[in-house]
C-alpha cells in the first residue's frame, strides 16, 4: 500500500475559489475510506445485497463502512457543508457547498476481485446542476490516488511516486481509445449512438468503472462514454479530468453534473467529433 500519509503543505496550498484546507480534507476522507474498505476486498466473508428490483445492483458491508467513515469525518471537519452519498442519501448544509461521495464505484468489480473499482470524492457548488470544485478518484488496493480541481494542480500519487496529470492531444477519432463500463450502454438508442463512435475509434475496452476516467486524466486513453449515471458517479472524475485539460459534458454538450448521459474527452477536437456521432449529426 502506498501514499496514505497525511498530505504535505505543498499538496494543500491552494488559493482562490478553493478553500486552502479542502484538499487536505479530501485526502483524509480517502484515507478513511481505504481503511474501511480494504479488510473486505477479496474476503470470503463479504456479503452483497441487491438494491435493484430487476437485475443486480449490489451493495456490500464495505460500501456502507466507507460512507460511514467519510461522513463521520465531514461531520467533524465540515459541519456546514452538505453531503450526498450513494448509500445514505443527502444531508443539507448551509454553506452552499456539498461533498459528493461514491464509497465504492464499481461494486460489481469489487465483488469480482478486480482492482478497477474506486472511491469517488467531489466537493461541488450546490445547485440545480452541481459544479465540481475539487475531484478525487482513489484506488485503495493499487494505492493510486488521482485528484485535481479549481486551483488544485492535477496529480496522481501511487506506487510509482507522484506525477502531474495531463490529457492526451489525440485529435482524430481514428486514433482514439474509447472506454465504457457496460457494452449495452443504457437503452437501445443509447447503445446505437455509442456504437457509432465505437465503430470509428482505434480501440474499445469495457468494464473499467471509475478507473477509466482516471486513465483519461492520466493521458492513457481518450474517451469515456456512458449513460445512466448519477451525480456521485461523475462529479469526482469530472473535477480531475477538467483540471487535467479534458472536457466532461452530457451527450448534447451541456452540463453533466447530474449524471445521465456522459461523455468525457481528452480535448476539444475529440469531444466535438464524439458529440457529432452521438447526436447522429454526420448523416444530416
Amino acid at each position: 500500500m502506498s501514499d496514505t500519509t497525511e498530505p504535505t503543505d505543498d499538496q494543500t496550498a491552494t488559493t482562490g475559489q478553493n478553500d486552502p484546507d479542502d484538499l487536505a480534507v479530501a485526502h483524509r476522507l480517502a484515507d478513511a475510506a481505504r481503511s474501511a474498505i480494504l479488510p473486505w476486498f477479496r474476503a470470503g466473508t463479504l456479503v452483497a445485497d441487491n438494491k435493484a428490483t430487476q437485475g443486480f445492483d449490489p451493495v456490500t458491508e464495505a460500501d456502507r463502512a466507507s460512507e460511514v467513515a467519510m461522513r463521520a469525518l465531514l461531520a467533524e471537519l465540515r459541519p456546514d457543508d452538505g453531503v450526498w452519498g450513494e448509500e445514505m442519501g443527502q444531508t443539507e448544509g448551509t454553506s452552499g457547498r456539498i461533498w459528493v461521495l461514491d464509497p465504492i464505484d464499481g461494486t460489481r468489480g469489487f465483488l469480482s476481485g478486480t482492482p478497477t473499482w474506486g472511491v469517488l470524492i467531489a466537493l461541488a457548488r450546490a445547485g440545480a446542476v452541481p459544479e465540481p470544485i475539487l475531484g478525487m478518484v482513489d484506488q485503495p488496493y493499487i494505492g493510486e490516488r488521482f485528484f485535481g480541481g479549481i486551483d488544485v494542480p492535477p496529480e496522481v500519487h501511487g506506487p510509482l511516486g507522484r506525477a502531474a496529470l495531463s490529457t492526451r492531444p489525440t485529435a482524430r477519432l481514428e486514433d482514439a481509445i474509447l472506454f465504457t463500463t457496460f457494452p449495452e450502454v443504457g437503452t437501445k438508442a443509447e447503445g446505437q449512438a455509442f456504437r457509432r463512435v465505437a465503430d470509428r475509434v482505434r480501440l474499445v475496452r469495457y468494464g473499467m468503472d471509475c478507473y477509466a476516467y482516471a486513465l483519461l486524466a492520466a493521458g492513457q486513453i481518450d474517451l469515456v462514454i456512458e449513460a445512466g449515471l448519477y451525480a456521485y458517479d461523475v462529479l469526482g472524475p469530472m473535477g480531475v479530468i477538467q483540471a487535467a485539460g479534458g472536457i466532461v459534458t452530457d451527450w448534447q454538450g451541456g452540463p453533466a453534473g447530474n449524471g445521465g448521459q456522459v461523455v468525457a474527452a481528452a480535448n476539444v477536437e475529440l469531444h466535438r467529433a464524439a458529440l457529432e456521432l452521438l447526436q447522429d449529426r454526420t448523416s444530416h
